[in-house]
């Protein structure tokens, strides 16, 4: 890049004072990436919001800045700005340290507060502000979150907050670290007032921030390689005296193991906050900020398995039965009805019916997936996550096989470890605080057995999911959309309405197991189906399941919008029920079953 200047060139043995064109060159400010290493110009890291534009490194930034990229324009109204710290311990070095603090940032204290829209849709808002002291969370950086909160309680307001720390300002001692108990008891004041806090996670959040109001929101966003952790990666390496592996503590690691919703890219966040603000049904402000909605299921469409090669498998043995080759749907049906139960089960495990997360993108709209347990892990067998079916606001949740083999080994064949039902109960629970219904889409042949999932409480997981559903005050529907085996299928299937695809099947253990188990040999699987009562027609009938959805077309969008319009319609009643009419309903639908057993 370079400009031209006008520059005079004058000799006085050669006459008047004459102006020429000279090219005079800019230097360009070179960056070195910490991701790619590369030198960028710091022209077009800026243009791509302080990203890398090689490798998509996000650099830190400033929360004036980080504020003009989130917030609709002229939207933030600040408040406490003149709240400052002082050094009332006498603390060496402090008050200079915060002097300079303070012109480095031309900030007063460690975070901002105040209100603001993204995408139209209020909220309040806190940034915390790396440039000052790392963000360290001393008296005045606790005390302007509290009175964010305690704002946002009051006008019933979404929090969204960007984290950055270094952990507690050590120059105040322990009042410093008195400060997460007090932001504590402010954030669940404001949770159990019904309210949405988002947290978002930038590089670096750690010590007493994360071990407080970051890891207490209902849905944590994170930005891609952000350090987020309790104890600082030197401090682990001085304790264990080696080397930590790559990306350990990083926002990718913290998403792996469970304690992150979704990582978000630095561009996304606006669309990604109003999307969620949209769904957690806070009111748009007419003609403030642009409509920024998003779809944000998870895959491309056109990477997602379709059902064109099972279809083609029924019609075909249809149409050999019945010597056309077009066949009308009604005979698909009764073709269906003919087949035996270890036949259906054996198209149900064979992999080329479709599998949950297809049918939920042809279902849902504006599906968002959370994830993690908050504990452990992110079980890919278990997703979930909010959408709108058909205008409504609903939490989904459900069990996916995977698509491919690749997938499938990732996804554990959608045998659900502990982490994955420990997920569920959070996604409950969270549909529960804030009012909207559960629909459980269950396809599964059992939670996975194997050593870890029992040494990580495989039954008290499933258990607990049970107690969960039990008692839940929202409205919950469950449909075995393939399999449902045993006690992993009905740890997802407690609920005031379970419904059946026609093809489906549900058991009290593997056809195999119980001739295995019963007979001393697996040669009588295909008897022992038959015997267990396993399809939907045989279910309704015991009581089991309340209603059958034809799955003839499965994959297609008449399909998807027959389920839809059933899930409507089911819900209906549902919703006009009070939250203890909903747990005694609950209740009783399955007190009475087995009834029939009794002398």
């Amino acid at each position: 890049m370079s400009s031209n200047k006008k520059s005079k060139s004058a000799n006085a043995l050669e006459g008047p004072v004459t102006e020429v064109e000279v090219e005079v060159p800019v230097r360009q400010v070179l960056v070195r990436c910490p991701g790619c290493r590369h030198a960028t110009s710091q022209e077009s890291i800026s243009e791509n919001l302080e990203v890398c534009p090689r490798c998509g490194h996000h650099f830190r930034i400033g929360a004036r800045k980080r504020l003009g990229m989130t917030v609709d324009a002229g939207s933030f109204q600040e408040i406490d700005a003149a709240l400052t710290a002082r050094d009332f311990l006498g603390f060496p070095g402090y008050t200079e340290k915060l002097e300079q603090a303070r012109a480095r940032s031309s900030e007063p204290e460690g975070v901002i507060c105040g209100t603001a829209t993204i995408g139209g849709y209020r909220c309040a808002i806190f940034v915390m502000n790396g440039e000052f002291m790392m963000g360290s969370m001393g008296s005045v950086v606790g005390e302007k979150i509290c009175r964010l909160f305690e704002l946002a309680t009051e006008r019933r307001l979404p929090v969204v907050g960007f984290t950055v720390s270094g952990g507690a300002r050590m120059q105040e001692g322990t009042t410093s670290l008195m400060q997460m108990a007090k932001t504590t008891g402010a954030v669940r004041r404001h949770s159990d007032a019904g309210l949405l806090y988002i947290a978002v996670l930038t590089d670096p959040t750690s010590g007493g921030v994360t071990a407080s109001f970051a890891m207490e929101a209902d849905i944590c966003l994170a930005e891609p390689d952000a350090l987020v952790a309790f104890a600082g990666p030197r401090v682990i390496e001085q304790t264990l005296h080696k080397r930590l592996p790559a990306g350990f503590q990083r926002s990718e690691f913290q998403l792996e193991h469970g304690f992150v919703d979704r990582i978000a890219q630095r561009s996304d966040l606006p669309a990604e906050l109003s999307l969620l603000l949209a769904l957690h049904g806070v009111e748009r402000v007419e003609g403030e900020g642009p409509f920024l909605p998003v779809i944000r299921l998870e895959g491309k469409r056109d990477e997602r398995q379709t059902s064109s090669s099972f279809l083609g498998n029924i019609k075909a043995a249809v149409g050999a039965i019945s010597g056309n080759k077009q066949v009308d749907p009604k005979k698909i049906k009764e073709a269906e009805k003919e087949k035996g139960a270890y036949e259906l089960l054996g198209i149900v495990r064979s992999g080329e019916r479709p599998t949950v997360l297809p049918i939920a993108e042809q279902v849902f709209d504006d599906f968002v997936e959370l994830h993690g347990d908050r504990y452990f892990g992110d079980d890919g067998a278990v997703v979930g996550g909010i959408a709108r079916l058909r205008g409504q606001v609903v939490t989904v949740i459900g069990t996916e096989r995977g698509r491919d083999t690749k997938e499938r080994v990732r996804r554990n064949f959608g045998s659900a470890n502990p982490e994955g039902y420990r997920k569920a109960q959070r996604l409950m629970h969270q549909a529960e605080k804030f009012g909207r219904p559960v629909i459980c889409l269950v396809d599964t042949s059992g939670a996975f057995c194997g050593m870890g999932a029992e040494e990580r409480g495989q039954g008290e997981a499933v258990a607990q999911s049970l107690v969960v559903m039990s008692g839940l005050k929202v409205s919950i529907i469950s449909v075995i959309m393939g399999e449902g085996g045993s006690g992993g299928a009905l740890g997802l299937a407690l609920a005031n309405r379970v419904l059946m695809l026609s093809g489906a099947v549900y058991s009290v253990v593997s056809p195999e197991g119980c001739a295995s188990i019963l007979w001393k040999t697996a040669d009588r699987a295909s008897e022992a189906a038959d015997a267990l009562k396993i399809r939907a027609t045989d279910l309704c009938e015991l009581g089991v399941a309340d209603g059958i959805i034809e799955d003839y077309d499965i994959g297609s969008e008449a399909f998807a919008d027959r389920l839809a319009g059933r899930l409507v319609e089911e819900l209906e009643p549902l919703e006009r029920m009070t939250a203890d009419e909903l747990v005694d309903a609950r209740y009783e639908r399955f007190r009475r079953m087995g009834k029939d057993a009794l002398c």
